[in-house]
């Protein structure tokens, strides 16, 4: 119950599902309480040009992003670790295993273990029959890693973890099976703040090896480069109102995570 709520709850407070209430509440007041309803339909729009501003999401994005920005020279490590939300498994009439939005992920930490940063590649995920359904999101990473070269002996694979918390706890399970110390920590940029502290508290050394990352400072540096680019901005986009609802997801996860003691 509680993963389903943790997916269902917090679309409503992601600037589209906040504005659909509102406008619901709108339509409920609107000749009872014309003023309420005015209020309402006011804040649903406040929300979605600002949830699909440019400056905004960018801003937002940057503030989880930047947080854990790779070293120069990732170190050695006993393993590397990859956390799952990356693939699409095979279904009709997919031919076989795609890379969703963040399938950087799985590519990086493939290009980390081709690099020899670590001898072990642990990937970790498992899948929701409510969500797509299908091969476990570590089954679907190790067919992919292994047909670029990762051999089948390197890899050890979580198929269970359904969020990150588990991600950690399972992962930590394979860690002391195998006298493993120190890992990279693969998970896009946004994600890997929550990803830290949470195998942090784990007591897992994990040195983040962040990758999908959305902003850049070129794209920083655009926002205000032309007037073109300035007026593009301030207009609203689906895909910066998709950008923002990932920030929120993650703030609102920290602090779920944090008020259940896994932080």
């Amino acid at each position: 119950m509680f993963l389903f709520l943790s997916k269902l709850l917090p679309l409503f407070l992601y600037p589209l599902g906040l504005s659909c209430l509102l406008l619901v509440v709108a339509l409920l007041t609107f000749w009872k309480r014309p003023r309420i309803a005015a209020g309402a339909i006011a804040l649903a729009l406040t929300v979605l040009l600002l949830g699909g501003n440019g400056w905004v999401a960018n801003q937002l994005v940057r503030s989880l992003e930047w947080q854990n920005l790779p070293a120069a020279e990732l170190p050695q490590a006993d393993a590397i670790v990859v956390l799952g939300g990356a693939t699409k498994s095979v279904a009709k009439p997919r031919p076989g295993v795609d890379l969703s939005e963040a399938g950087d992920r799985v590519v990086y930490g493939a290009q980390l273990y081709r690099e020899g940063k670590a001898p072990l590649l642990i990937l970790s995920g498992g899948r929701i029959n409510w969500r797509g359904g299908g091969s476990p999101e570590s089954a679907d990473m190790a067919a992919l890693v292994k047909s670029w070269g990762v051999p089948e002996s390197a890899i050890l694979q979580d198929p269970r973890s359904l969020n990150t918390y588990e991600n950690a706890v399972n992962v930590k399970q394979i860690l002391e099976s195998h006298q493993i110390k120190r890992v990279l920590l693969v998970t896009s940029a946004m994600h890997m703040p929550r990803s830290r502290l949470i195998f942090q508290r784990q007591g897992i050394e994990a040195i983040p090896a962040p990758t999908d990352f959305l902003v850049t400072e070129l794209e920083m540096q655009e926002l205000q480069s032309s007037p073109e680019a300035l007026l593009l901005n301030l207009i609203p986009d689906a895909d910066r109102l998709q950008q923002s609802s990932r920030v929120l997801k993650e703030y609102l996860g920290l602090a779920i995570y944090r008020l259940r003691g896994w932080l």
